[in-house]
């Protein structure tokens, strides 16, 4: 493999390279999200060990920049801080896995390899359908430049429907990604919020952008509709 090794600290940045040089791997060290983000973007990696703490560009946002760049390798990130939301953070980001230090170099090794087996493959982190823009980190939406606001419930519902574009979705697939079973207005609750959406993100901008597919479901319509 080879792997690009994101770490300001020296000494662990250099085991890092001497180990994986050790197991016949070539690794290549930069020590700030900046001078990753660069290098990641000029040369091809097949794995990439992202520190969180970074100076000048952290690493939560060196892997945000490295994915709207369109550099889709895989991201194992490293951190001290094992909370739930430092995970999510680091996922929603765009990082394929999650490892919190202090750590064995055997299990880094192995989900290294891991990565590497799955090859570089489009994951946008941002979801886009036409001229509408969905952010999942952040849960903010846009048409075109203009930002939406949706509530919780809406924005799930919007996201349910445009990770899979044009494919109709029946109103117990929607409940099932959307709403908790102790959810009491389940028989009509889809489409009251179907109509909030479309109220919001469709109608002000002259578009119809959720069909209603008579006897199936809702759909979102693609970029031409």
């Amino acid at each position: 493999m080879r792997v690009l090794i994101v770490a300001h600290e020296a000494k662990m940045a250099g085991l890092l390279r001497r180990g994986l040089g050790e197991e016949g791997h070539l690794a290549e060290v930069a020590g700030d999200g900046e001078t990753a983000v660069a290098m990641a973007r000029a040369s091809a990696y097949d794995a990439i060990v992202l520190d969180v703490m970074l100076p000048r560009v952290d690493g939560f946002s060196a892997c945000r920049q490295m994915r709207e760049a369109g550099v889709w390798t895989g991201v194992l990130m490293l951190t001290a801080r094992d909370s739930v939301q430092d995970r999510v953070a680091g996922l929603d980001c765009g990082a394929d896995d999650y490892l919190a230090k202090p750590f064995s170099f055997s299990e880094l090794l192995a989900r290294l390899r891991a990565l590497a087996r799955r090859g570089e493959s489009p994951r946008p982190t941002q979801l886009t359908v036409g001229d509408l823009r969905l952010d999942p980190a952040t849960r903010r939406v846009w048409r075109a430049d203009v930002e939406i606001r949706l509530s919780a419930k809406e924005f799930t519902l919007l996201e349910t429907l445009m990770r899979r574009p044009v494919v109709v979705f029946d109103r117990a697939t929607l409940l099932e990604y959307a709403w908790d079973y102790g959810y009491q207005n389940r028989s009509n609750g889809v489409d009251v919020y179907i109509r909030y959406l479309r109220e919001k993100v469709a109608r002000p901008f002259g578009r119809a952008t959720i069909e209603t597919v008579r006897g199936a479901g809702y759909r979102l319509n693609g970029p031409s509709r």
